[in-house]
């Protein structure tokens, strides 16, 4: 039973490269709250943020970069080469940790909730979770993964495997595991028969809503899995040569965004891909058909990311538009997004996202989404 009544709590874990992420945004596009652990714990350390300080007084300033934030490389190879350290880190960082999870899920509007962490074992928090999920991958399917996303040698990517703890122990304590050496499809098929069965009147989830009132001739819908070939040849259509895509690209980042299709009558005319992470919302996908005006569709498709985005308790938005939707000044202001660079955020974890998520040589749009902002400096 977890610590939230009336909210059903997944602890999702299993090891490196075994497709928990992935995992955890499926359920989340089934209609899930989720929570990664894992970039909260990162986030807990970062300058302003409560776990700073502490982490300096306990191992020095020498961990500091030139921008005076702590360099996690240089952390990581002191605590993992010490377990002395590395508990006394996580003495310092989990219950900052834990006290952020329960502000989230005390304020989600979802019933489910899902918690991923690589340590939700051994730190405790499985027990404060309904039922534990576990992905599974042959260790040469982890490699390989680590091989081509992270573009490690394949000794270090062994190394990386070999270093974590054992998955047979996850795998004992898992009361649902889910098998991630196949495709996408086969995925998502397993993780939404299994959402069926623990949430039946919901299995359709945010994917068949009706998204917002028409606008003219202009509607939206959710894209989904299925729709994979149309999203493909959409993107490869309306970035005029720019970005090609194939189905199974498509499919493939189903596992790291949402999108948004945009319809003009029966046609599909724009397409917004956008995803939350650690708390900020990042709209990397903004294609619009020369057909359509950008004064109607442009509020049309922010505003329904901000909708989800607000629903998924996101502090910041940041959009990433191309080229030819930069000019549009009045409706960017009518939105209340302001033009800015990474460095003019204002808060580490905001500007790290913009960083990461940032095409080189476009444009970045700020909005500030809450005030109340989880792990704020105490």
């Amino acid at each position: 039973m977890s610590n939230w009544p009336g909210k059903y709590v997944i602890g999702l874990t299993g090891n490196i490269a075994t497709g928990k992420s992935v995992v955890r945004r499926m359920l989340e596009h089934l209609g899930a709250y989720t929570i990664d652990a894992d970039a909260l714990s990162h986030r807990v350390i970062s300058k302003g943020a409560p776990g700073y300080k502490p982490v300096l007084q306990t191992f020095g300033t020498w961990l500091l970069d030139n921008d005076a934030q702590i360099n996690r490389n240089k952390l990581g190879s002191l605590v993992f080469a010490d377990p002395e350290a590395l508990k006394q880190l996580e003495g310092i960082v989990h219950p900052y940790v834990r006290q952020a999870i329960d502000i989230l899920a005390k304020r989600a509007s979802q019933r489910v909730i899902v918690i991923e962490a690589i340590k939700l074992l051994e730190g405790g928090l499985s027990a404060q979770c309904d039922a534990v999920w576990v992905t599974d991958a042959p260790q040469e399917v982890q490699v390989e993964r680590l091989v081509r996303k992270r573009g490690l040698s394949r000794e270090d990517a062994l190394q990386r495997v070999r270093s974590q703890s054992a998955q047979k122990e996850k795998l004992d304590a898992a009361d649902v595991v889910i098998t991630n050496n196949g495709s996408y499809e086969d995925l998502w098929k397993q993780v939404s028969e299994t959402w069926k069965i623990i949430s039946p009147t919901e299995e359709a989830g945010p994917a068949t809503q009706i998204l917002s009132k028409p606008v003219g001739s202009l509607s939206l819908q959710r894209g989904k899995p299925r729709d994979a070939q149309k999203i493909a040849d959409l993107v490869t259509r309306l970035s005029k040569g720019k970005r090609t895509m194939t189905h199974e690209e498509a499919m493939e980042a189903f596992g790291d965004k949402a999108f948004l299709l945009l319809q003009m009558g029966n046609d599909l005319v724009g397409i917004t891909g956008w995803q939350v992470e650690n708390l900020v919302a990042r709209t990397t996908d903004l294609f619009l058909d020369h057909r359509v005006s950008a004064d109607q569709a442009l509020p049309l498709m922010l505003a329904e990311v901000e909708r989800a985005s607000t629903d998924l308790q996101c502090e910041a938005a940041l959009v990433f538009p191309p080229i030819d939707l930069v000019g549009f000044d009045s409706v960017w202001k009518q939105l209340g997004y302001e033009r800015r660079s990474p460095e003019e955020l204002g808060v580490q974890a905001w500007e790290d996202a913009a960083l990461e998520s940032m095409p080189k040589g476009s444009a970045l749009f700020f909005k500030q989404l809450r005030t109340d902002r989880v792990l704020r400096p105490i």
